[in-house]
């Protein structure tokens, strides 16, 4: 996710809380974390928030999703729903994505469904 409502810290990703429905589709309400007809309760408000800001990795935590962040590229992933990755492991499938080529083209995971596919991923930090 990269969102200008989202300033890194050292401690982690914030956001404004009223940008926080917009980026993540959660909002922070008096009875929780919600989304829908879903609420998550927030048992201490104050671990959520540092400053007037809410930390993102937090939320991801409290809605049960992984979360990862970058600080020197700007960037933070938020993971899919526990249900949809243990499907995914269950499947033995791996989801659908899009990367750019060498070429800086865009190329979809499932372009590729009729052959062998060799995925290397690895990170820099």
């Amino acid at each position: 996710m990269a969102n200008n409502d989202i300033v890194m810290l050292e401690g982690g990703p914030l956001i404004d809380p009223a940008a926080l429905e917009n980026a993540l589709g959660w909002a922070l309400k008096p009875e929780g974390l919600c989304k829908d007809d879903t609420c998550v309760i927030v048992h201490d408000r104050a671990a959520l928030m540092s400053g007037d800001r809410v930390d993102v990795t937090a939320v991801a935590s409290l809605i049960d999703r992984p979360a990862a962040h970058d600080a020197t590229s700007d960037l933070v992933a938020i993971g899919a729903p526990r249900d949809l990755r243990r499907a995914a492991i269950n499947d033995m499938r791996a989801p659908d994505f899009t990367l750019p080529d060498l070429d800086g083209l865009p190329m979809n995971f499932s372009d590729h469904r009729s052959k062998k596919r060799l995925l290397v991923a690895f990170s820099s930090w």
